[in-house]
């Protein structure tokens, strides 16, 4: 799966990304560029893209981005396909602007 973008409707300040399988330092790079002119970015991830879109998060907020942004909330979640046994987890990162 591919980096994916969602916009919100005119007037919300936040954009919705959807990380998948891309190099974890080409997203934050994009991520960043987008923070520049948003006050909120969201990054969703499900089962083994997980970690890349915690990697994105720490890299922007940790190293990039240190001190002028935050994460505000961390969503997990799990979604449960038809039949039983087979389940996804699913994550969503909400970085901010200080």
């Amino acid at each position: 799966m591919l980096m994916e973008e969602v916009n919100e409707p005119k007037g919300q300040e936040q954009t919705i990304i959807n990380i998948g399988n891309e190099p974890v330092m080409l997203t934050a790079v994009d991520v960043v560029s987008k923070l520049i002119n948003q006050d909120r970015i969201i990054l969703k991830a499900i089962g083994n893209s997980i970690p890349s879109a915690v990697a994105v998060a720490n890299i922007i907020t940790e190293k990039m981005l240190k001190g002028s942004t935050q994460v505000e909330k961390i969503n997990l979640d799990t979604v449960a396909k038809a039949g039983i046994g087979d389940m996804t987890s699913t994550v969503e990162i909400i970085i901010t602007k200080n």
